[in-house]
């Protein structure tokens, strides 16, 4: 078989043939399909290899130590001769693939011949096509997940392990210094388990990955933009956290950690740079200094890496096993995406000029993968893609261009009917219809006659019933406003679009991919296109206000928007799911549209995560143009927390909004509104005066709507997400 060696003496990499290893009780044998190749760690080696003796020296004064411990033990001449005969050998490259198990040990039985696993350990899973893995440093992978992505496992379980030795906390701010590839899935990691991040490095293209996988803001560490986004993000206190990810003999790092960190601050390092603590600095503030060691507990104890005794899960939660486990378990369900960090797929056989080109700087990577013989010739993210699901967004057909509304006389009131009446039509529209001038509130529909005669009397209506055909056959009807449970949303909505009526539709619009068909195919058998669905949040003034203070934006975003939903009384109609869909389903547009109208796109892809045991959800946006949407849906929150805040940074300024109360715009010079609103005005009066505007003069509805459309298949697609455990394309999106 062929294995990646390096003689560390010469600094010669080869790719040479050498024996299968056996298969000894305790572990499996793996046959490899793809390894990865660590940029830093790897190519750290190989730059001491080609170094003269005394580079390697000054490189590495640990060792010079242990060095000199055997010259007063053993002598120079013996001493000379181990250190000659050491570097002098070839050594193995290489800790992260995953493979095939070809064969399985005695003692082993979970796993058999045939499974593919990821595996860990650089005297374990090398650059080679065969490697023989011990029980605790391999793990399964889950169902679904592509082997290429399973071998940024044991990366993966480093990143992981440094986020837990920072104990994050939702809502809390960190600061990831060096943008690399552990530093990429820190940044991911924290950005899925609700922590808005701040990435540091030098080099403009990680910082624009990091943007897109999640960050709130990056930057050159030498530059005041890392030190104005924590100040906006953390209001002046400074990060919770700080991830060391960067290396190189610079004490830039842990200066900038210092200084960013708030008092009794935690930071974290998982790289190899270096580590002169600023003493008043770090005293000053208390500060807690944490390692990481490498892949979690287990590391480096050769009875639980070697001879397979775990550690009881009651003492020990997170072994480095559990860790790479639990790695896998989120890319499979789309909480940590790989693929972007994909730089490079070489073909194993040109392993050695592929280390060259790293080495020479000719070859730009995050992430280089070896293919092994037998693995497909996918070498980018289209091929990936390709077999990714995905939810259609139809597309609307006008037959002829856009709809406008029938002739109205002069001067004639806006004619409304309403389809339900209960508590959100009673509380949020009608009050705002009933004192509108120009308005006639016709008729009242509901299934039950009480209801009906209540509406009529309260609002004004002239009439009530409960038969609806009644108010779609009567042509006096201008606009009909579908104000009832979710289930019925859709069908309604086609029946009043094919009776020529203007539509206001309370959200959802639909809730599954058929009903959403069947909206547009009414729009285009009728040619009616006179739809508005509930989605306020877009006309709210404040946030009005702040976009226009924002201006253009030229360079992708990163929005966060965070929903403190709570929890919802015993006996809801909202909790019945199997009819009315999930929670998020009957609300999430709202954000969705939300975000899409201050980024001015629709949605392209959608992944989205929630935690076991309560309705939270992560549900992360992308956007044609590289911008992302984060959407924090959080139940179990408390009640006395703001509902809404929303976050949003591009081209060097932030948009702040707190609970359509405050609202707030960065840049060059700092806009903050009053502290002191008449009310918290969440855009229902303008979406409605807007929508009747339209049906009164003719004109294009407030929302085109194509952006309707995509924003529904967005919401449906998070429960694809969901279930399928994995990003979902959004087919057809513009």
């Amino acid at each position: 078989m062929k294995q990646v060696v390096q003689n560390y003496k010469s600094g010669e990499l080869a790719l040479l043939d050498v024996p299968v290893p056996g298969c000894k009780p305790g572990g499996v044998l793996v046959r490899t399909s793809y390894s990865l190749i660590s940029t830093g760690t790897e190519l750290m080696k190989v730059s001491e290899a080609g170094m003269s003796m005394l580079g390697k020296a000054r490189s590495r004064p640990d060792q010079v130590a242990k060095v000199a411990q055997s010259v007063a033990t053993n002598g120079l001449p013996a001493t000379y001769r181990k250190v000659m005969g050491k570097l002098d050998s070839y050594t193995p490259l290489g800790y992260s693939l995953c493979g095939v198990v070809e064969q399985v040990g005695a003692g082993i039985d979970d796993v058999k011949a045939g499974d593919l696993v990821a595996c860990a350990g650089n005297e374990h899973a090398l650059h080679a096509e065969l490697n023989w893995v011990p029980k605790n440093l391999y793990t399964p992978v889950p169902d679904g997940l592509a082997p290429r992505h399973a071998a940024f496992g044991t990366v993966g379980s480093i990143a992981l392990q440094g986020v837990r030795q920072g104990e994050s906390h939702l809502g809390e701010v960190a600061l990831v210094i060096g943008l690399g590839l552990i530093g990429q899935l820190v940044v991911q990691l924290l950005a899925a388990s609700g922590v808005r991040v701040v990435g540091a490095d030098p080099d403009p293209a990680r910082c624009e990955l990091a943007e897109r996988l999640g960050a709130a803001a990056c930057g050159d560490p030498g530059s005041a933009a890392v030190e104005v986004a924590v100040a906006e993000l953390t209001g002046g206190h400074g990060v919770d956290q700080v991830y060391l990810a960067a290396g190189g003999g610079s004490n830039q790092p842990v200066e900038l950690a210092a200084r960013l960190c708030r008092d009794r601050g935690r930071v974290v390092d998982i790289g190899k740079c270096r580590l002169d603590l600023p003493w008043n600095a770090y005293y000053e503030k208390e500060l807690d200094v944490r390692f990481s060691r490498s892949y979690g507990p287990g590391r480096y104890d050769p009875e639980y890496e070697l001879q397979g005794r775990d550690y009881p899960i009651g003492y020990v939660r997170w072994t480095e096993r559990r860790n790479l486990a639990c790695f896998l378990d989120l890319v499979a369900r789309g909480s940590v995406d790989v693929e972007p960090l994909v730089s490079h797929v070489a073909d194993f056989d040109d392993a050695v000029p592929t280390y060259q080109r790293l080495k020479d700087g000719e070859l730009k990577a995050v992430a280089v993968l070896f293919r092994y013989p037998g693995q497909p010739q996918e070498t980018d993210a289209e091929a990936a893609q390709a077999q990714a699901p995905s939810v259609a967004v139809p597309a609307v057909r006008r037959t002829g261009g856009t709809a406008s509304a029938p002739a109205r006389a002069a001067g004639a009131p806006v004619r409304l009917a309403f389809v339900g009446a209960g508590n959100y039509a009673s509380s949020m529209l009608l009050p705002h219809l009933a004192r509108r001038e120009g308005v006639e509130l016709s008729t009242v529909v509901t299934t039950t006659a009480l209801s009906a005669a209540n509406a009529q009397r309260k609002f004004g209506f002239a009439d009530a019933t409960t038969d609806l055909d009644t108010v779609l056959g009567d042509p006096s009807v201008d606009a009909v406003f579908v104000v009832t449970r979710h289930s019925s949303h859709a069908e309604l909505t086609r029946k009043a679009l094919l009776a020529g009526k203007a539509v206001f539709v309370e959200k959802p619009l639909a809730l599954t991919e058929d009903e959403l068909a069947d909206v547009v195919a009414a729009v285009e058998e009728s040619g009616n296109d006179r739809l508005q669905v509930g989605f306020n949040r877009r006309f709210a003034p404040l946030l009005h206000d702040a976009r226009r203070r924002f201006g253009t934006r030229t360079g992708p975003a990163a929005l966060r928007y965070l929903v403190n939903a709570g929890r919802l009384d015993h006996g809801s109609w909202y909790l019945q799911e199997g009819s009315e869909g999930t929670r998020f389903a009957g609300e999430g547009g709202h954000f969705i549209d939300t975000a899409s109208w201050l980024l001015d796109a629709d949605p392209v892809s959608v992944w989205a995560t929630a935690p076991s045991g309560n309705d939270d959800l992560q549900v992360v946006l992308r956007y044609p143009d590289g911008s992302t949407a984060t959407i924090s849906y959080v139940t179990s929150g408390p009640s006395g927390f703001p509902k809404e805040t929303l976050d949003l940074i591009a081209d060097g300024r932030a948009l702040r909004l707190d609970d359509f109360v405050r609202a707030s715009v960065y840049g060059r010079k700092r806009w903050v509104s009053s502290r002191l609103p008449k009310a918290r005005d969440k855009g229902q009066n303008a979406e409605l005066a807007a929508f009747v505007r339209a049906v009164r003069t003719g004109g294009p509805m407030p929302v085109p709507l194509e952006s309707l459309v995509a924003t529904t298949a967005a919401t449906l697609a998070v429960r694809a997400s969901l279930v399928g455990g994995a990003p979902v394309t959004l087919a057809g999106a513009r």
